[in-house]
C-alpha cells in the first residue's frame, strides 16, 4: 500500500496486479542503476549512448506489448504504463523520449504490416540493435498530417520519394524511418507508411536540433532527395496510411499523457522535500500558508489527471474507443503538468531557475507536452467534433 499521506501514488492500487507492481519494482532498480546516475552528463552532451537501448532490451523493458516471435514480449498496455513511468522518473523526458521512439514507429508495422516486413523491421529494433523513429511531421505542415507534401511516386517495384520532415524524434541516429508520404490525391486519402531505412541513398538529415527542452533526445530534420524505396516496404494499402497514423497517435497520446502526469508528480515531490528543509523569515517554507495552499493545489490537480489518464488507460486496455476521451487526458494533464512546474519553479526561487535542480528541467522539458502528439487546439478541436 503506497503512502496515503500521497494520494497520486496510490492511484492504480485497484488496477495493477503483483506482476505490475514487480515490473515496477525491477523497471525501478534498472533506471536507478543505469540511468540516473547519469542523466545529468547526457542532458549537457545532448544524447544518451546507444548502448542503452542494448541494456534497456536486455532488461526485459524495451519490447513489452510486442510479439515474441519477433523479439518482443507480450504484455498488456498496464505493464506498458508501468514502465513507462518508470522510465521518466530520472526527470529527463528527452530520454524518455529518444528511447521509447520505437513505441511510435514500430506499432502501424506490428499491427498492419505483413509477417515479412514484421521480420525485417520488428526484431533487431526490439533487441536495442537498431533505432526505429517514425517521420510525420513537415516544415509546412505541423500538426495538419492531411496536408503532408512528401511524395512517393510509384516507379516500378520502387517509389520515388522527395520532400521533408522536422522535429523527429531519434531522427539523428535511426536506423529505419517510418515515414508518412503522399501517394495519391490532396488531402487524408493519398497518403501512405513507407518504411525507409536509414542508409537510403538520397535521404540526409540535419544536425541535431537545438531545443529549449528534451536536450538529451535527438531531433532531426530529414531530407529525401529521390530515394527509392521498395513498394515491399509500404505498409498496408496505398492511400490507406492515414487512418493508420491516427490510429497510432491514440497511444502515443496516452503515453504524453504518462509524461505529463509523471513530470507533474516529480515536480510536487521535489518541492514538498524542499519547502521541509528550506527556511524563510525564520521558519521552514511550509510553515508559510500561501506556500502550503500552493502546495495543495499542485497536489489535488495531479491526482485528478493522474485519476483521469488511468481511467482512460483502462478502458484502451479493454480495446475501448477512447478518442474522445485520450484527447480530454492529454488536454488536461498537459495543462496540470504546466501549471504544477510553473508553481514548482515558483517554491523554489532562485534555485528553481538554476539548472543543477529538477524543477528547472522539468519546467523547460515540460513545455513540449502540449505541442507534441497533437497540439492543445487540436485535442480542442477533437474533442469539439466528437462531442457537438
Amino acid at each position: 500500500m503506497s503512502d496515503a499521506r500521497f494520494p497520486w501514488r496510490r492511484v492504480g492500487e485497484d488496477v495493477l496486479t503483483a506482476e505490475h507492481r514487480l515490473l515496477r519494482r525491477t523497471a525501478r532498480e534498472f533506471v536507478a542503476a543505469e540511468i540516473t546516475p547519469h542523466v545529468g552528463a547526457w542532458e549537457e552532451a545532448g544524447e544518451f549512448p546507444r548502448e542503452l537501448y542494448r541494456t534497456t532490451a536486455a532488461a526485459g523493458l524495451l519490447g513489452l506489448g510486442y510479439p515474441e516471435e519477433h523479439g518482443g514480449i507480450p504484455a498488456d498496455l498496464w505493464a506498458q504504463v508501468v514502465v513507462w513511468e518508470e522510465l521518466m522518473r530520472p526527470g529527463s523526458g528527452g530520454l524518455s523520449a529518444g528511447l521509447g521512439s520505437l513505441h511510435i514507429a514500430l506499432p502501424p508495422i506490428a499491427t498492419l504490416g505483413t509477417p515479412d516486413q514484421q521480420q525485417r523491421f520488428l526484431p533487431a529494433v526490439l533487441r536495442g540493435e537498431k533505432i526505429a523513429a517514425l517521420a510525420v511531421t513537415e516544415p509546412s505542415g505541423g500538426s495538419d498530417v492531411a496536408a503532408l507534401r512528401t511524395t512517393a511516386v510509384r516507379d516500378g517495384d520502387e517509389y520515388l520519394v522527395n520532400g521533408s520532415k522536422t522535429f523527429i524524434t531519434s531522427g539523428v541516429r535511426a536506423d529505419q524511418l517510418t515515414v508518412a508520404v503522399r501517394t495519391g490525391g490532396p488531402g487524408a486519402h493519398g497518403i501512405s507508411l513507407l518504411v525507409v531505412p536509414g542508409d537510403t541513398p538520397g535521404l540526409s538529415r540535419s544536425s541535431p536540433l537545438q531545443k529549449m527542452g528534451w536536450w538529451a533526445s535527438d531531433t532531426a530534420e530529414l531530407f529525401f532527395s529521390d530515394c527509392r524505396v521498395p513498394v515491399a516496404n509500404r505498409i498496408g494499402e496505398e492511400n490507406q496510411g492515414f487512418y493508420a497514423v491516427m490510429a497510432n497517435f491514440q497511444k502515443e497520446r496516452l503515453q504524453m499523457s504518462i509524461v505529463a502526469t509523471m513530470t507533474a508528480e516529480l515536480a510536487v515531490e521535489a518541492s514538498l522535500a524542499y519547502v521541509a528543509e528550506r527556511e524563510a523569515f525564520g521558519k521552514p517554507l511550509a510553515g508559510h500558508q500561501v506556500i502550503r495552499h500552493m502546495l495543495v493545489d499542485m497536489a489535488t490537480q495531479l491526482t485528478a489527471a493522474k485519476q483521469m489518464v488511468y481511467a482512460v488507460a483502462g478502458r484502451m486496455a479493454r480495446d475501448e474507443d477512447q478518442v474522445t476521451e485520450v484527447s480530454m487526458a492529454k488536454l488536461f494533464s498537459t495543462d496540470v503538468a504546466s501549471f504544477v512546474t510553473d508553481r514548482a519553479v515558483q517554491i523554489f526561487g532562485g534555485y528553481g531557475y538554476m539548472r543543477e535542480y529538477l524543477v528547472e528541467r522539468l519546467y523547460r522539458d515540460n513545455r513540449i507536452l502540449s505541442i507534441g502528439g497533437g497540439t492543445t487546439e487540436i485535442m480542442k478541436e477533437i474533442v469539439a467534433k466528437r462531442i457537438l
